[in-house]
């Protein structure tokens, strides 16, 4: 009877450690990865393939490099010049060749007004020794190249077109003052020219007596400019 206890026992333990001994070869085998034999016909990864053109249209080689366009010429304008740029009849033109008119106007009306300077006050007179305020207007422009009917200073009022702002104290403007009594040709903002009573043919200043007495203005139009 103890011997067959003593022979289980013996068996129970060579069991466990065959069980054991196995178990450990198994996670040492484990361990062990064997290196993955070199093939020649491996296929490359996808990424990392070189892309070459195998067939091209005809006539058309295969470009490899990057596409450079290189031209010796200038690139034809998108709008082709068809006529000459330089105006023969703009409004540009016309302008400047207004503005050199009444520039050239201005001049010889002022060059009028100097040689009248001095010269006695005479009622219904138009020179060449007196003049009145309305005679010596008609008189200046008619000598300056812009003739129009002489009259009176009311019917100039009536006759010739309003201007505001800058424009009344433009050089060659017409004033009227008192009542439309009395006429002169603006200089500037400040200054005035015309036959007066007491003085003759002058330049007077707007400040003062005149400034209070002005009705308005008006502008001779210099249409054949």
């Amino acid at each position: 009877m103890i011997f067959k206890r003593f022979a289980f026992s013996t068996l129970v333990s060579v069991f466990v450690l065959v069980a054991a001994f196995g178990q450990v070869s198994a996670q040492s085998r484990a361990r062990i990865v064997p290196s993955e034999p070199k093939t020649t016909n491996r296929e490359t990864p996808r990424e990392s393939q070189p892309v070459t053109r195998t067939s091209t249209p005809a006539g058309r080689p295969v470009l490899t490099n990057e596409i450079r366009v290189v031209s010796n010429s200038t690139p034809a304008p998108l709008v082709t010049k068809t006529v000459s740029s330089t105006p023969t009849n703009s409004a540009g033109a016309n302008s400047a060749g207004a503005n050199s008119a009444a520039a050239a106007f201005n001049r010889r009306l002022f060059g009028s007004m100097q040689t009248k300077l001095g010269l006695v006050y005479r009622y219904g007179s138009t020179g060449p020794n007196s003049y009145d305020c309305s005679g010596l207007v008609w008189s200046v422009f008619s000598e300056a190249g812009l003739d129009f009917q002489r009259t009176s200073a009311r019917s100039y009022w009536q006759s010739f077109e309003p201007v505001y702002g800058d424009d009344r104290y433009k050089f060659g403007t017409l004033v009227f003052f008192n009542g439309l009594g009395h006429v002169g040709i603006m200089i500037d903002e400040n200054t005035f020219y015309h036959a007066s009573q007491s003085k003759g043919v002058t330049f007077s200043k707007l400040a003062g007596y005149w400034e209070k007495r002005i009705v308005g203005f008006r502008r001779i139009p210099l249409s054949n400019f």
